[in-house]
């Protein structure tokens, strides 16, 4: 049986279900993990609900109904969770990156064991990640990693206004490569209205799979990762 972690692994690699329409339905791969991934043509729900339930809930004729309103309010009020946002899903493949840079280093340091918990990134991967590890710049750059959604190495990158502009979200971006196993891929969830961070992304090397939704328990808020 596949699981979720089985689907982002191919993905991550290039390979990815038919583009038939269809709708998988798959188990939770934890008890923190819930949502709906919607790739070309075909769409992935992971909630610990049956199948057939969710069957009932979509047209099968509509491509959109799994990251519809509806069904999205269905499978809430089924699970007792409420949707976060829908953002679009990068991945960097294993091995990949941008090509190497002629920049000077930025001063970064670590704050491993000490993220100010009050950063609305910080406080996101500490409720929604384990293995979680944050980096400041001097400059005004915050970056977050850890292990996310069936165990997935995730990234988040935050720029101060005044330091926009500058490709520091690019670099940060591409620094985080080198801050999770070489043989792992690497993932972002970026809203889609949020194109500085969408191109600082697509600058690093991370390429579009889909787009995903995830489900929080209720009063979890949740934030935008990317």
């Amino acid at each position: 049986m596949d699981t979720l972690a089985k689907v982002l692994k191919s993905a991550a690699q290039g390979g990815f279900p038919p583009p038939d329409g269809g709708l998988t339905v798959l188990p939770q791969p934890s008890p923190r993990d819930a949502g709906v991934l919607a790739l070309t043509g075909h769409s992935v729900v992971f909630a610990d609900v049956p199948p057939e339930w969710v069957r009932r809930q979509v047209p099968p004729d509509d491509l959109g109904a799994p990251m519809g309103p509806p069904f999205l309010s269905a499978l809430c009020g089924r699970t007792g969770r409420e949707a976060g946002s829908i953002d679009v899903l990068l991945v960097l493949p294993p091995g990949t990156g941008p090509a190497p840079r002629r920049e000077e280093p930025r001063d970064t340091r670590a704050l491993v064991g000490t993220p100010d918990p009050a950063h609305p990134r910080v406080a996101d991967a500490l409720a929604h990640r384990s293995h979680v590890r944050v980096r400041t710049t001097a400059d005004g750059g915050t970056l977050v990693t850890g292990r996310g959604v069936a165990g997935r190495w995730e990234v988040a990158v935050e720029v101060e206004p005044s330091a926009r502009g500058a490709g520091l979200g690019r670099a940060l971006a591409a620094t985080a490569r080198t801050l999770v196993p070489p043989d792992e891929a690497l993932w972002a969830q970026v809203a889609p209205g949020n194109a500085a961070s969408l191109r600082a992304f697509l600058a690093a090397g991370f390429v579009p799979v889909g787009a995903e939704v995830l489900l929080r328990p209720t009063g979890d808020g949740a934030e935008t990762a990317g």
